[in-house]
């Protein structure tokens, strides 16, 4: 008798969460290494998985923009074919010196940074929304015109939502499963941002932010019954937005579903686009032969631009693009899973979501298997604010690499015993 209810009372425990216990990062928990340099060694090879991929893309990026904006540069200024690759020389210096900045930053710094960030940039968006402050362009109204370059507020918010969002998972911690602390303060800041790019009509970006917070909450160990509920809110949401925009429907059913039924008119990019990479076979017609930016393909330098890496540098071109890609997104992944605390985790974590997103919602565009929705390849598509702020992030997670070599270590080189801690264990999952 006393057995079965010994058994009865753990058959009740399992059913009971445990609110004392918090939820583990949905990571790979490593044991740190048993001395310094063995830190150190780590940190240097993640740091190399993402700084080269970075630097290349950086590079490839200078070269395309020079390629396939030369000839809509010559036509819209004054004959400098030069413009885009002047203006992509200076966004890339900024954003560099930027990025080492942010790299020799404490991470835990974004503690208190994401706070005047996240506060400017929602500012901003607000300015940018107004038609009387801000610029339209495809239907949406993004950008601050500064006279001398155009600002997009949004990029800055995706930092800052990130950091917020870190910051609030790491002071949690045990309450996380717990949906009123999970809601609170989370969903009014990321409903306000969110809001805000709906209302300046970039649902490519919006989708990005909210995105990015939700594998954000994924990797921290959010009950995967939370997430379902918030991804499928998230979906009813974007549908509503999707058939309640008559712009919206045309690029989702008409440019994307049925490009062949409005050949000129809304499914004229996308057909263009896979023309220019369908033209380009296996090594390309050449650096700078592209025939798509000639008037046929437009943002052939932006949003679009590897469809022309497709034309000019072929498929062999187009996949060392990818791989880089996904090389940086891996030497990410290796920077969360290294980092010495639960912050510098979900941090690095959020950082990789962005990214890895919208390079998928990009490259998806491109060839067809997602909606065209406006957003940039990061580090390589011409954009000033994106890709100063996108190299800064480059700069958060080489923070985070340094902060893993650094941590736990003692004078003569050896990991404390104690340092162990700093690595969240598994909590058993009631």
């Amino acid at each position: 008798m006393a057995d079965r209810q010994a058994a009865r009372a753990e058959r009740r425990a399992r059913r009971t969460p445990d609110v004392a216990s918090p939820p583990r990062l949905r990571v790979v928990h490593v044991r740190p290494p048993a001395t310094g340099l063995d830190r150190r060694a780590r940190a240097r090879s993640d740091l190399l998985l993402l700084l080269v991929p970075a630097w290349f893309l950086t590079a490839i990026g200078l070269v395309m923009v020079l390629s396939a904006g030369s000839v809509s540069a010559a036509q819209g200024y004054g004959g400098n074919s030069f413009w885009y690759f002047q203006r992509q020389v200076i966004y890339v210096a900024a954003g560099l010196a930027l990025a080492a900045v942010v790299a020799k930053m404490p991470y835990r710094a974004w503690r208190r940074l994401w706070a005047p960030l996240l506060g400017i940039a929602v500012v901003l968006m607000l300015l940018a929304a107004h038609p009387a402050s801000g610029t339209s362009l495809y239907g949406a109204s993004r950008w601050l015109d500064l006279g001398f370059m155009t600002l997009q507020p949004s990029e800055f918010a995706k930092l800052g939502l990130i950091a917020f969002a870190a910051t609030i998972v790491a002071k949690k911690g045990d309450k996380l499963h717990d949906p009123r602390h999970l809601a609170i303060p989370l969903v009014p800041v990321v409903g306000l941002v969110a809001i805000l790019g709906i209302l300046q009509r970039d649902l490519g970006t919006t989708v990005i932010l909210c995105g990015s917070v939700f594998l954000l909450l994924f990797v921290a160990g959010v009950r995967l019954r939370y997430l379902a509920v918030s991804a499928l809110v998230g979906l009813v949401a974007v549908v509503s937005l999707i058939v309640g925009e008559e712009y919206r429907n045309q690029r989702f059913f008409a440019a994307w579903l049925d490009p062949q039924a409005d050949p000129s008119g809304a499914g004229y990019q996308l057909i263009q686009g896979l023309i220019a990479i369908g033209s380009g076979g296996w090594t390309g017609l050449g650096l700078g032969s592209s025939r798509a930016k000639w008037d046929f393909l437009p943002n052939a330098h932006s949003d679009f631009i590897f469809a022309v890496i497709g034309e000019e540098l072929g498929l062999l071109g187009a996949l060392a693009v990818i791989v880089a890609i996904a090389v940086l997104l891996f030497g990410g992944v290796r920077i969360a899973l290294h980092a010495p605390d639960t912050f510098g985790r979900v941090l690095a974590a959020g950082v990789v979501g962005w990214l890895g997103l919208q390079s998928i919602i990009n490259l998806g565009a491109v060839t067809g298997l997602l909606p065209i929705t406006g957003v940039p390849l990061p580090l390589v598509s011409f954009g000033g604010t994106a890709l100063v702020v996108t190299l800064a992030a480059i700069g958060v997670l080489a923070s985070v690499a340094r902060g893993s070599a650094r941590a736990g270590v003692s004078a003569n080189g050896r990991v404390p015993a104690r340092s162990t801690a700093m690595i969240p264990k598994p909590a058993a999952r009631r």
